[in-house]
């Protein structure tokens, strides 16, 4: 009985298939390639190897260099020079013998003869300021390049070396092989930029009410380039805007300043007690056990004092770092000076600030629990942190990190007071540039190929760690904020930049250096994009997990691109090509929306769509096995008095089959569904994103529904899903919640909603 019911009904679903066929036939078309959204990524990976495995992790062949530095640097006050004399060890662990070695000189970008500002596009401007138009037309370039004094082996004799703008060449007297060492020194000097005036990473300010400078100084010794299994030396060139790729290694450096500055930096001080007082040691012992506030090793009447007065004699700081991939440091009489400790797994972290009394009162305030807050986020996300200080520094319009150290801005105006917008700038440039520290300072990946590597994951992280630094201290929030105002993460933040002009966008997959809105590329777009990997696509649980898996296969080693996305994979057993594929590799936009609603009823009556069936294939509808019919609400079959009943009341067929083929059991617990909705889902922007729904009834209640993206695996244009529903659906909303950054919300909804424009919405606030 029910074997021959299947049959026939088999026979009837196979007539209508035909019939569908038919009408549908058209003219033969070519073959093509794969063009599925949800294709593996073979053509776009490298195949993997011995150095990078398939699962994203390592391989048993995986090595990277070491540079060690030894270094002696003054530091020219009065001329605002630096000098300096270093000493590399380069250990070749790669299985390729050198003959070679490429060394950075980032510096020279600024060099007088530097084409960094030939190859932009500069037109004519209808206004500028008069700084500006001085600085451009009016003014020599300055001179911030290397002035390389020589190059020698350790023997003192000189080496040959070339420089190419940012890359100077050494040849060695011979090559040097798998497992070898070779040492040797440069002597250099350079004059360092105003970077308030003329920008920069790197520089001073300076005060001219009390005629001191302010120095946050980095990129500021000839640094090794990065030799790799991916593309040998990594010796691009540095025009400006790609930042750094660097090999790990151990620094001993001695920096001599004037005697009255204060000075921190990568490392650790390893001279403390000859260049603290008596009182900062003692201050600095309380601060290594305060846990809440921070102690004041300098006071601002102290750093007030010292801008009055300038020391002819010098004082030398010596710092002692392991295993970091660059250095830099900080130095002036003006700083003020506060730590506190932060508890990070089984050891102490101290968190650190320096800073102008121009910084406050926001700094002292804000600016080391920024710091701290920082550290116990980051490193739930990822790995406790291992170095035993993080600092940052006041310097006016910068936002630049370095390990254990970095620079940020956020100024209050000549009288202390700032608005929520400074406050919650520089709170969270700090949070940023502390977060460097993890990305790239140890995951180390390649800034200069793949800005979003450092920029996207930092940014992405950031934003967990201000919702963190809202949650543990409240008072930071100003009055109408219940969270912290973040400007980049949320899906919504980029929506303006995905559905703008195609023209001037670019895949994240994209050199740094060539693309277009370069903060929006590098950082909004990534770190959106896994802020809905984690909260719409793959859930916390697993995206925490993999995230922290791949921090911890890649702290202190070299990742690509292609290692990410492997491990993430790896790590959750969640495909996610089609993810990558579309937000990484295309410029493609989330526009999903509903295309139409059927509202339908069953029926014993054949409708008409069977009739028209059974009439082109000859069937005779007294031959049909009992069947259960839609009938869609409002057509010729359409009778009133389906309304308001159940299946089993509208369906004798149905109620035979369940009398036949349940037990009494079964049917107690049967469900009676009274609405059907066949809702068809359209997707105009190329992106595949899972299809986020809210269905809301009218008894008022609600259902949430989330269709995984591999719905449209067969149909990248539309999909219909038909909802049994006890309950009548009076509205369908397609991602209520802005969670996937749908670049068109005006066919969100069904019954369709009017959406104001942005202009109507602008005259409604200005009529309020």
């Amino acid at each position: 009985m029910n074997k021959f019911k299947s049959v026939l009904l088999s026979a009837v679903f196979v007539a209508v298939g035909a019939f569908a066929q038919a009408q549908e036939k058209t003219e033969r078309q070519q073959g093509h390639t794969n063009n599925n959204k949800f294709k593996q990524l073979y053509d776009e990976f490298s195949t993997p190897n011995m150095f990078r495995t398939a699962s994203g992790a390592p391989g048993p062949a995986y090595y990277q260099q070491q540079a060690d530095y030894k270094m002696d640097i003054v530091l020219d006050d009065e001329n605002a020079r630096i000098s300096g004399s270093e000493t590399i060890t380069y250990t070749n662990n790669s299985p390729d013998t050198l003959n070679y070695l490429w060394v950075q000189l980032d510096q020279n970008v600024r060099a007088k003869d530097s084409p960094s500002p030939l190859i932009e596009n500069d037109a004519a401007q209808p206004a500028d300021t008069p700084g500006s138009f001085a600085d451009t037309f009016l003014t020599e370039p300055f001179d911030g390049g290397f002035n390389i004094l020589e190059v020698k082996d350790t023997n003192g004799r000189d080496l040959p070396h070339m420089i190419n703008q940012t890359m100077m060449r050494v040849e060695m007297p011979k090559p040097l092989a798998t497992g070898e060492k070779f040492s040797f020194s440069i002597k250099w000097w350079y004059n360092i930029n105003d970077h308030v005036n003329g920008r920069g990473r790197s520089g001073y300010e300076y005060f001219p009410e009390d005629d001191n400078r302010a120095y946050v100084i980095a990129q500021f010794h000839p640094r090794m380039a990065v030799y790799n299994d991916v593309e040998g030396w990594q010796n691009s060139q540095f025009w400006g805007r790609d930042e750094f790729a660097l090999p790990f290694g151990n620094f001993e450096v001695n920096i001599t300043v004037p005697a009255d500055h204060i000075l921190d930096g990568t490392g650790k001080l390893m001279n403390r007690k000859e260049v603290f007082s008596k009182e900062m040691m003692k201050r600095y012992e309380k601060a290594k056990k305060s846990y809440d506030e921070p102690v004041l090793i300098v006071t601002q009447e102290e750093a007030e004092a010292a801008e009055k007065t300038k020391s002819k004699e010098t004082k030398t700081w010596k710092l002692y770092a392991e295993n970091v991939r660059d250095f830099g440091f900080a130095t002036s009489r003006r700083w003020i000076w506060d730590m506190m400790a932060v508890k990070l797994g089984d050891k102490d972290v101290m968190a650190v600030s320096m800073y102008p009394k121009e910084g406050n009162p926001l700094w002292e305030q804000w600016s080391t629990k920024a710091v701290a807050s920082t550290l116990k986020t980051f490193s739930r996300m990822t790995f406790d942190y291992p170095y035993h200080k993080a600092i940052s520094v006041h310097a006016k319009n910068q936002g630049m990190e370095y390990p254990m150290i970095c620079w940020n801005y956020g100024r209050p105006d000549k009288d202390g007071n700032y608005s929520d917008r400074t406050k919650y700038g520089m709170i969270s440039v700090i949070i940023h540039e502390v977060g460097h520290n993890f990305f790239p300072m140890i995951v180390n990946s390649d800034e200069r190929q793949w800005t979003w590597m450092d920029e996207g994951l930092n940014t992405f992280t950031q934003y967990v760690a201000e919702q963190d630094f809202a949650e543990w201290y409240p008072d930071a929030l100003s009055e109408g904020h219940d969270k912290y105002p973040s400007r980049r993460g949320p899906a919504a933040k980029i929506v303006d930049y995905m559905g703008g002009d195609q023209n001037y966008i670019a895949p994240i997959m994209t050199k740094g250096l060539n693309v277009y809105q370069f903060g929006n590329n590098a950082y909004g777009k990534p770190a959106t994009a896994l802020n809905i990997l984690r909260e719409s696509v793959m859930g916390r649980e697993l995206f925490d997990y993999a995230f922290k898996e791949y921090s911890n296969r890649w702290k202190f080693k070299h990742p690509t691109p292609e290692d990410f996305f492997r491990t993430m994979e790896d790590a959750s057993a969640f495909d996610l090509d089609w993810f990558w594929r579309g937000w990484f590799y295309t410029t493609d936009y989330v526009d999903i929306g509903i295309k139409d609603v059927k509202k339908y009823y069953v029926s014993d009556e054949p409708n008409a769509e069977i009739r028209e069936i059974a009439k082109q294939r000859g069937i005779n509808l007294n031959d049909l096995p009992p069947l259960v019919y839609f009938v869609e609400e409002g057509s010729v079959d359409f009778n009133e008095s389906l309304k308001g009943k159940s299946v089993l009341e509208n369906s004798t067929t149905l109620n035979e089959y369940i009398m036949d083929n349940f037990s009494s059991a079964e049917r107690a617990k049967i469900k009676e569904p009274k609405y059907f909705y066949s809702v068809t889902f359209e997707k105009p922007g190329g992106l595949v994103m899972p299809i986020i729904v809210e269905y809301t009834y009218a008894d008022g209640t609600s259902k949430m529904e989330k269709y995984p993206a591999q719905i449209w695996r067969l149909n990248d244009a539309e999909v219909s899903k038909t909802i049994a529903s006890e309950k009548e659906i009076v509205s369908i909303k397609v991602d209520p919640n802005l969670e996937t950054a749908d670049v068109d919300t005006s066919n969100n909804s069904w019954p369709r909603e009017e959406v104001k424009s942005k202009f109507d919405s602008f005259k409604e606030g200005v009529k309020n």
